[in-house]
Parts: structure tokens; sequence; C-alpha cells
């Protein structure tokens, strides 16, 4: 049966320009979306920039202009990088818009509503030679969990361990190196402790769509364990409340009737894939709300990185349940993508540049290839490797794919009237294709993009294989020598 997708990949934190783990990811949605299309499906593809936050104010006040500006600047770099890897998003936006303020006020409205939201006074880390509250990734210091060092205020990169900047041993501001004094502060929570949240989540992460496949791949459902248990009493203590706001100086969202009072980026970025979506609709001419009612058909799909799980497997599902809006429907989580085995840096030139990949005049369709070929539904990490990545493209595109159509076009073209033809018997030959379409289809949609490149190729061999059995070079020959002797 026909079905209506809304998808969206993580918004780009719009303070620097795509790289290539933003295309990666790109890549395999655009891969997904096509599918699903070609299958007779409607989807809606929308995307946008995560335009709020304090880095982004910090950056814009560095370079002398407002943050408005540096949001401009990369956001003007988008397309080149979208249409050069031929990534086809429906529409592009961005978080600060007015659908978004609108957006992410009412569903705050609303969870307040439910009385989801409290306030309380905070102790919080105060940069005195800056003048602010320092936010979370501003914060470095020891992981109180694993003892890792350089870790940032809110969640460790060598363990994973979620906590709050206050609870670093050794801290200190990445803005002016000073040790941060605490200060009190009254923030806004969301109440993901509370009862009705915990029971949700539990039904919701271990829960399926209406196809049947489940919301969460079994490894992030594993990850969710850990952070819910196995039952309420168990997630209630280990789900802290979340804050939600922020303190002037902040570029962001204002929090309705609380003066000087800002959402903090991560409640008012996913909310952008509804804004991205809703200006999408406007300009079609379609019903945003209809299009995604709590009680519709609709299907809620976010291609995301395995780094911000706990963001849309807990606070972002718990956030529009509550807010009587539609939860999403399916999360598919990737790894991320290192180089020659190592994690990208641009200081060891472990980097990738998408932009100069394209400017010295690579193929895009290579890469689209190479990483569709590393893909799987699991949550793995891609490696990319230059020596495997030009072998590849020789072995599989040129050699096999491309070697196809360039030896069969000759013998079409001057000896067979450019007619295509098949001798034999072709109901077989029909089946046989049937399947194999029917299993590369199936493999997509269940993103093993491995597996179906895998089944692509072998086929690819057994037509080389067929036309070397055939000889159509005799064939040719023999119809030569016929008109020569005419």
């Amino acid at each position: 049966m026909p079905r209506t997708l809304f998808v969206t990949t993580a918004l780009p934190y719009a303070n620097g320009s795509f790289h290539i783990g933003h295309i990666m990811e790109y890549i395999q949605a655009d891969i997904w979306v096509r599918t699903m299309r070609m299958a007779g499906h409607t989807v809606h593809f929308v995307g946008a920039d995560d335009a709020h936050g304090a880095p982004i104010m910090l950056k814009a006040e560095s370079e002398g202009i407002s943050p408005q500006a540096l949001v401009n600047r990369y956001a003007s770099e988008r397309p080149q990088y979208l249409n050069g890897f031929h990534i086809k998003f429906d529409h592009w936006h961005s978080t600060d818009t007015p659908e978004n303020i609108e957006l992410s006020q009412g569903i705050y409205k609303a969870l307040k509503a439910e009385g989801l939201i409290s306030t309380r006074t905070v102790e919080q880390f105060y940069d005195p030679v800056k003048g602010m509250f320092l936010p979370d990734r501003y914060v470095k210091g020891e992981c109180p969990k694993c003892g890792a060092a350089d870790q940032y205020g809110d969640s460790c990169e060598v363990c994973g361990a979620v906590y709050t900047p206050t609870e670093l041993v050794n801290p200190y501001s990445t803005i002016t190196r000073a040790t941060p004094v605490m200060r009190s502060s009254e923030h806004y929570f969301f109440n993901l402790s509370d009862e009705r949240c915990v029971k949700f989540l539990q039904e919701w992460t271990t829960g399926a769509n209406a196809q049947g496949q489940k919301h969460l791949q079994s490894e992030i459902l594993g990850k969710t364990r850990e952070w819910l248990g196995t039952g309420e009493a168990d997630a209630q203590a280990n789900l802290a409340d979340w804050d939600i706001s922020r303190d002037a100086p902040y570029f962001g969202i204002e929090i309705p009737d609380a003066p000087g009072k800002y959402f903090y980026v991560w409640l008012d970025a996913p909310i952008g894939y509804l804004a991205s979506l809703k200006a999408y609709c406007a300009e079609q001419g379609i019903d945003f709300d209809a299009l995604l009612d709590p009680n519709g058909t609709t299907e809620q799909v976010h291609f995301i990185g395995k780094d911000i799980v706990y963001f849309h497997a807990l606070f972002w599902p718990a956030m529009l349940k509550f807010a009587g809006r539609k939860t999403p429907d399916l999360l598919h989580v990737h790894g991320f993508i290192t180089v020659s085995g190592e994690k990208m840096s641009k200081s060891r030139g472990t980097g990738i540049s998408p932009l100069r990949y394209l400017e010295i005049g690579m193929n895009a369709e290579w890469l689209r290839y190479y990483i569709a070929a590393k893909l799987n539904a699991r949550v793995e990490d891609l490696d990319f490797n230059p020596d495997d990545f030009i072998a590849r493209v020789n072995s599989d595109l040129v050699g096999k794919y491309v070697n196809i159509a360039s030896r069969a076009a000759n013998f079409i073209s001057k000896h067979f009237n450019g007619e295509l033809a098949y001798t034999g018997d072709t109901q077989a030959l029909k089946d046989e294709i049937n399947s194999v379409t029917e299993a590369v289809q199936s493999d997509l949609e269940a993103r093993e993009y491995g597996r179906a490149i895998r089944q692509v190729m072998a086929y690819a061999d057994r037509i080389n294989q067929a036309f070397d059995t055939a000889q159509p070079w005799v064939m040719a020959k023999g119809i030569a020598d016929a008109s020569a002797e005419q």
C-alpha cells in the first residue's frame, strides 16, 4: 500500500561548513528517500540549519557580525554541497524562523499545561572574566565517570556518560581558560522523570510502527535500557529532568512569560524538523496539521548519528507525545565515518573536504557508491580508505557496471541497427530480473545498502559472463561476412 513519509536528517550546526560526516548521512537518507519514491510512496524530505545557541553567538561576536549574518553565510554554502552530491531535499530551512518560534513556544506551552514544566534554582558555572553563564559545551574537565581528560560539560566522548557541567573534575572555561565560579540562577525543566513520561518511553522505545518495524535498532534499544532499565522504578531513578533554559546573553528563542530566559538550543533544534516541514507545506499548499495528525498514517522518520541518540530517543518523543503531537515512527541511527581507521582530524590530515573532492573533479557518484557499499542497518562506523575507494570504483563501477554498456554499445550500433533483442526464454529472463529487483528493493528499504550493492554487482558479473558466453563478436562477424557475400 502507498505510504506517506516525513523524513529528516540531523540539523547541521550553522557555525561551520559541511564536513564528510554530514554528506555521509545525507547520502544515506537520500538513497532511502529515492528508494521509497521509486516504490510508489510519497516522501516529504526536509532539512534545516540549527541556528541558535551560545557557540554561534560567541563566534559571531568574535568576527564582529550578527549571529544572523553568520548563519546566513553558512546557509549560502549549502546548495553547492547538496547539489554537488545529488542530494535532493524538498526544502531546506532554519531554526531561526517564525515557524520555529511559533512551534517551539507552542510545544512548551502545551507541556506546561500538562504539568511537565517546573522551575528551580540551580548552581551553575559562571565565567568571571567573560561575564556570562557557561553553556555545557564551554566547560571542559575530567569526566566524573571514567576520568578522561578534556571532556565537555554535558557528555563524555570516551565512555558515553551523560552528566552536568558541575560534576566535571578540575573544570575550566574554554572561552577564557578561567576557573569557573558557581552562581545561582532560576532554570526551567522538562520533567522527564515524571511517571507519565517514564511509562510512555518504556512503551515507545520497545514499540513498533504501523508497518511492524521497530522504532529503534537493537543496538539503540539496548542503549536505552541503560537509561530506562527494565521497570518504571529504574527509569525514574536513571532519568534526570531536562534543563531547557539558558540565561541571557543567548541567541535563541525566548521562553514565553520569562524575561531574560531562552530555550536551550536542544529544545528548539528538533522542533526545527517540524518548522521546515511547515514552511514546505505552506509553499506546496499541503495541510501541515493534517499531515502530522497524531492519529494519521504519515510516518515520521529521522536519520541521525549515534552521538545524539539520547536527545532523539528520550526527550524528542516525550516532548511530542505530551504536547499532543505525532511521535517518531523510526530512528535510523548510523555510526561515525573514519579515514583509514582513524577519527577525522584536520590537524592530523585525516579529514575529507567534500567541497575539495568536487573541486578537483572527482565524480560525486563514486563517493555515493562507495559510501552506500559500506553502509548497513546497524550502528557501525564506516571507514573511508583511499586505496579501497580507488579499487572499488575501478573494479565495480568501471570494470563491471560501465563495462557492460561500453562493450555492448559498439556491437549494437555497428551490427544490430541500434536495436536491443533477446533470443532466449524472455519469461525466464524477466523472472530473474524481477527476483533481483525485489531483493535489491527490499535491502534498500531495510537500509542494507551494502548487501543490495553486492547483489547488483553479482548480477553485473552474470551479465558480463553471459556476454562472454554468447560471443556476440562471432555473431557480428557472421553478419558482416553475409553482407560481404551479398
